[in-house]
């Protein structure tokens, strides 16, 4: 009992394992899931194998089945040779082709679409070992599309809000053909307003509105190939919108224009419609209007004018019979060169008060420096002539040209009020020095040399001095 069970276990194990090895070994072989084909065209169903074709036995078969119909067998093999082909009217029509066990069909033709079976048996030799592979390709056969052509409905102009347009697309050679609107080279979507059909070959737009101007084309498409149409373009009458009144003339501010007495004014009335539209220009006085004229432009004289008055400006499409309106208020007072002129002559002005300010400042630097050396220059002259000794104070000297390498020097003339003495020289007080007239004297010195630094004493008591 013991040795059946076990035998009966190994079995299984074998079995499992084999079944396993054989999942592996099936991905030795890859096949197309799907083939476009033209018709009159040649086409290759390949079996792509990835081990070496000497080292095993390979035995197989290629079925057809088309949509709707039965499994036919197509040709038998083993190895690299056709053994039977399934009868005589596929023997010209399929072809094995060796070694890796492809079928070729030369001549597709609309008997040739649906799904081929490759049912593959390979023996491995050396392991002993036998692969079951099965396969299956879908094949299309189609006919190339041929240049899509167009259609408008209505083909004139339409009136937005009034009309529809129907889009019509269809080529003349083609199958399966899908189709795809464009505008502007941008794909048209479904909207409220846009509608398809179930190809996509008609476009009905409803109702047409002014977006939807622009050139139109139709793309036409199957598995194996693309055209596009010409353009067509779609005008649609439209408006009037945006409508505004302009002006080059007076100060505006928001819808109050302010112009000089006995200026002349013009107003343009500007809208986007299509045709242009129709203007008429309405004077609004005490709750009452007037029609003044009719026309793009309003020409006003301001001295006519009393100090504010309503316009109205009334936009009329003659095709859309649609309007708009708009009003403005024109006020008459003296703007002198006007807001816009004074604006230019600021800016124009900026750099030239620039350079001016630039140049104050600099002159200004240069003043202050010159001022505080004039102020401290005298303190140290007056320092150096009381620190002198008092032969050296009253040596007289030369007006003329006896030494010229002595008159070199800066001359600085104090003017010392009171009456000098001649008796004694003090380098600390002016009191001391002797003087035979009581009047200004003028002192003439020649500045050789500077103290570094002068005492403290000397510098109080001569700031002292200089004020009484």
């Amino acid at each position: 009992m013991e040795a059946p069970g076990r035998r009966t276990f190994v079995a299984l194990c074998f079995y499992t394992a084999l079944l396993t090895l054989s999942e592996v070994n099936s991905e030795f072989v890859q096949v197309p899931s799907v083939l476009n084909g033209v018709k009159g065209k040649s086409l290759l169903l390949s079996v792509e194998t990835h081990f070496q074709n000497e080292d095993v036995e390979i035995q197989g078969s290629w079925y057809q089945t088309r949509p709707g119909g039965p499994k036919t067998l197509l040709v038998t093999f083993h190895n690299h040779s056709a053994i039977i082909v399934a009868s005589m009217r596929h023997r010209n029509r399929f072809f094995f082709q060796p070694p890796n066990a492809s079928l070729l069909i030369p001549r597709l033709d609309d008997a040739a679409e649906g799904d081929y079976h490759l049912d593959l048996d390979i023996h491995f030799p050396q392991r002993q070992e036998l692969v079951r592979v099965e396969r299956t390709i879908h094949v299309t056969v189609d006919v190339p599309v041929s240049t899509p052509v167009i259609q408008k409905t209505p083909s004139s102009t339409v009136v937005e809000d009034k009309e529809n347009v129907t889009w019509t697309c269809w080529v003349e050679n083609g199958t399966r053909v899908q189709y795809q609107w464009l505008r502007n080279n941008m794909p048209l979507d479904v909207s409220d307003r846009h509608q398809f059909s179930q190809d996509n070959s008609t476009l009905v737009i409803s109702p047409v509105r002014k977006k939807d101007i622009g050139q139109y084309r139709c793309l036409a498409r199957n598995q194996i190939s693309q055209r596009q149409s010409h353009t067509l373009d779609l005008n649609v009458f439209y408006g009037p919108y945006n409508l505004a009144v302009k002006s080059d003339h007076g100060l505006r501010t928001g819808e109050v224009f302010t112009v000089n007495p006995g200026e002349l004014v013009f107003f343009d009335c500007q809208a986007d419609s299509n045709p242009p539209n129709s203007c008429m220009w309405i004077s609004k006085t005490n709750n009452a209007t007037e029609v003044i004229t009719v026309g793009l432009r309003l020409e006003v004289t301001s001295y006519k004018l009393a100090q504010a008055e309503e316009f109205l400006c009334r936009a009329f499409n003659n095709v859309t019979q649609k309007q708009d309106e708009t009003q403005f208020t024109l006020v008459v007072a003296s703007l002198g060169a006007g807001k816009e002129r004074y604006v230019q002559e600021s800016n124009s002005f900026s750099p030239l008060a620039a350079i001016t300010l630039s140049c104050l400042f600099i002159t200004g630097c240069m003043l202050l420096v010159y001022f505080i050396k004039t102020c401290h220059h005298p303190k140290r002259v007056l320092m150096n002539i009381y620190n002198r000794p008092l032969t050296e104070a009253k040596r007289p000297h030369c007006s003329g040209h006896e030494d010229a390498t002595e008159d070199f020097g800066i001359y600085e003339f104090v003017s010392i009020p009171g009456k000098m003495e001649s008796t004694q020289a003090s380098s600390r007080s002016l009191a001391h020095l002797e003087s035979v007239q009581d009047l200004h004297t003028t002192i003439y010195d020649v500045i050789r040399h500077i103290p570094e630094t002068p005492t403290l004493a000397n510098q109080s008591l001569l700031l002292k001095q200089c004020e009484a």
